[in-house]
This record gives C-alpha cells, structure tokens and sequence, in this order.
C-alpha cells in the first residue's frame, strides 16, 4: 500500500499516556500528539480543509495565490497543500515567530513577510491587514483568514473529535488544548459534546490574552492584552472559530511555566513538542484538583519542538528571559551539598549501629542496603521510638525491625518545585543516581541550604 501524495497522510495521529509529567495525578492523562502529521503540526488538518471548500466554492482557482497570516504552522500545512496543488503561497507572520518557522515556510517555496506583533490588529502593519491588503491587490488570490474562516472549526469536527473518540473507545472526560483561532478546541468539543454533553472543554490561555475574562464576563478588556512570549495560542481578537458556549473554562499559564514545561515533555516523556504543548500540560497540572481518578483526559499537543530549538531549547534564550534562574533540579542540589558521601547502613546492622552512624555523621536519616540495593529507610524518629518503647531491651535488635518503606528514587533533571510531590512528614528524603552511577541521599535540609 502507498499514499497517492504527502497529503493523504495527514490525520490518524497517536494517542499516548503522559506517566512522569502527571505523576501524582490520579486521573488518566492521555497525549493527543499530532506531530506525525506531513507538516508535523495540527494546523495541517484545517489547512487542507480550508482549501478543498475555497476550490468548491470557486474561491480558489488554478494558477492562484495562497495568501495568510500565520504563526507558523498554518502557514505550513497550506504551502505543502500548495506544492501538490499547484499553488503560490504568501504568508505574514509576527517577529516574536521561531526563525525555525519562518525558515522552514521558505524551505517549501513560500514568501514569508515578517511584520511587528507590537500592534494593534487594525493597523495597516499588523500581519492581519497585511495579509487582507495583498489579498486584494493580487488577482486570483484567496485570504484563508483561519480566524474566521469556519472550514478550520469543521476540519476538526470531521477528524480530531472523532479520532479522539474513537481511541479512548468513548471514556474521555476532559478534553484540554491551547486555544489560538480556536478551530481545534471548538470543533473537537462540538463533536465530543454531541457524543456525551457531560465532557468538559478546557482551554488554555496565556497572560496578554483576552480569552479568559472574556469567556468569564462577556468583556473584551484592551487592559488584558500585553505582549507575551507564548507562541500559537491567546488572541488580542475573539476569532469566529472560537465557540465559547463550548467551552467550560479557561486556564492561563504564564509564559515561564510554558517554556519550562515543553522542556520538562521532552526530558521525562521523550516529547520534543512546542510552546503551546508546554502550556496545554501545565494547565492540566493547575486543574488537576477538578480530576478523579476515573477521569480520561486528553490533551492535546499542537507542533514539533524542532520549530523552538533556539528560543526554549535554549539555554541562554531561556536565561536572558529569567526563565531557568530559580528552575534548581536535583542534580543542582548534589552539586551544592557540601558532604556527598552516602552514608546507608546494611539490613543486618543492629539498631546500634544506626545510631552511631548518625551521631558520627549528625544525621537523621539514612537509606537501608542489601546486596548493593535499597531495601528501606530508617530515620532518628523511628531509633528513638524503639527505644522508647523497648527501654528494658538492648539495642542489638536488627534494623530491619525498625525500617521504613525506601526513600523515593528521583531523576536527576526533576526540578525542585516538584519535590513536594515525594517528600512530607513521613517520607524526609529522596535518593538519586549521578551520572557516575554514584547514590546520593536529598533531604529537606539540603533543599534549605540550596535555596
């Protein structure tokens, strides 16, 4: 079997269980990864539908011109249709845009006019009325307008929802996704809600967006809008596309979050997703509270990381904006421990033993070994209970006897922030392997001393 042309691949795209992102969620939290498709975004979807019902309708001729204002991965989804149609692409895109994006629009034959994101959609700059202008000094060209244009929204009632319904064989609870023309979340959620009325829509937004109080209060707040590095979602224009009536609510992630999140995909799901992806989970984590452990929740990650490679997968693109200066990980933390020695006792140690160790070394807590592997923990709360409530007894009695479950074993790039998740009044510590292979013990105090 084969494909007639790169088109017909688009759509059929995996959906994955997230795991180390979400641990501590209890609801089931499902990845809606639409990367697979040809112009490894979603936008590919809407694109091709947006210029199937412009040529039945006779807005689109042969010879013509592909004219729209873009992020980046419309603009992608309709030059490749415009390589195998035969079509002329111009696209106008923002300067807060990826290079990435811009270069690669270029890479498959499209003119790419880069306009300030600065101004107001009204002004005769903004990629808006640039891409309106030209599209009506140029003969036989045709505005997709993906804001207004309704083809997006049905793209997605005819391909998305259904998908999405269809693999999670009609359990979804939740569906969660960034909401920029608002074509994906809206035609998913019409046709999720004519299955079950009871599924609710989440969508995220971003400070600098209006969508929120909007959706909130029926005000369109000039005040609300400011720039913000986001890329591919929140609007400073309520688009056509986007249904609110469909939408239960909205949640905004900061800029930082989003950034720091799309990495955090990549190093503990093996992700490499975008901005808004980063966005969308982190919004989930917000909300997580409004889950249940019988909840199914489908998120939906937008694009490629390739597409962010110098701007979030950038070290110092992410440090000039403060994005990683308060972002310690665990690895962080062994570095700045003055003493890195693993001080465990053996499962056969007496209680003694422990004891000693503790005092020698003024610590509280310590990890209990067998054969070279962690098999419990044992504090100075559990030694001095014991001998509390054995104070006939010698102190020869195993360890074993008085040993906790382990601690819990972490990553190395688990930031500090989600530290909360492992440790508490009864669990004081967490353990983790350098890349030497080396063991290394993490306890609230080192998390003082490094911060």
């Amino acid at each position: 079997m084969y494909y007639n042309n790169i088109l017909e691949t688009i759509g059929n795209t995996p959906l994955i269980k997230l795991n180390k992102i979400v641990d501590g969620v209890e609801a089931t939290i499902l990845a809606k990864l639409e990367t697979p498709n040809p112009g490894n975004s979603v936008k590919d979807r809407m694109a091709l539908k947006m210029i199937e019902d412009a040529e039945a309708r006779g807005d689109l001729k042969p010879g013509g011109t592909i004219i729209e204002c873009t992020s980046g991965n419309t603009g992608m989804g309709l030059a490749i249709a415009g390589v195998v149609k035969g079509y002329k692409c111009i696209f106008t895109t923002t300067d807060k845009q990826s290079k990435e994006k811009v270069d690669i629009l270029k890479a498959v034959g499209a003119e790419v006019i880069v306009c300030p994101t600065n101004v107001t959609p009204d002004d005769p700059r903004s990629y808006y009325s640039v891409a309106e202008r030209l599209s009506k000094e140029i003969p036989n060209s045709f505005w997709c307008n993906q804001y207004d244009n309704l083809s997006n929204r049905q793209a997605h009632y005819e391909s998305t929802g259904p998908e999405i319904w269809e693999q999670t064989e009609g359990k979804i609870t939740h569906f969660v996704v960034g909401v920029g023309t608002g074509g994906t979340i809206s035609g998913v959620a019409k046709y999720l809600k004519e299955k079950n009325p009871d599924i609710k829509i989440w969508g995220i937004d971003t400070y600098g967006s209006v969508f929120k109080k909007y959706h909130e209060t029926g005000i369109f707040d000039e005040n609300e809008i400011y720039p913000y590095v986001t890329e591919g979602i929140g609007e400073d224009i309520l688009p056509k596309n986007v249904d609110f009536e469909l939408i239960d609510l909205f949640e905004k992630v900061t800029d930082k979050d989003a950034a720091v999140y799309t990495r955090l995909l990549a190093r503990q799901e093996g992700m490499l997703v975008g901005n808004s992806a980063g966005s969308a989970i982190k919004g989930v984590l917000q909300l997580s509270d409004k889950l249940k452990p019988t909840d199914v929740v489908v998120v939906l990650f937008h694009d490629h990381g390739s597409r962010y490679v110098a701007k979030i997968f950038n070290d110092d693109w992410m440090r000039e904006r403060g994005f990683l200066d308060d972002e310690l990980s665990i690895s962080d933390l062994i570095a700045r421990k003055e003493d890195k020695t693993f001080y465990a006792v053996q499962k056969d140690h007496t209680v003694r033993d422990v004891m000693k160790v503790m005092k020698e070394h003024d610590i509280s807590q310590m990890p209990v070994m067998d054969n070279g592997s962690v098999v419990g923990s044992v504090t100075e709360n559990a030694v001095l209970n014991y001998i509390l409530e054995n104070p006939l007894q010698n102190s020869e009695k195993s360890v074993e006897a008085i040993m906790n479950e382990p601690f819990p074993s972490v990553q190395l790039d688990l930031p500090c922030s989600r530290l909360r998740q492992y440790i508490n009044k009864r669990i004081p510590a967490v353990v983790a392997k350098d890349q030497t292979g080396a063991m290394h013990v993490i306890t609230k105090y080192d998390i003082i001393q490094a911060l």
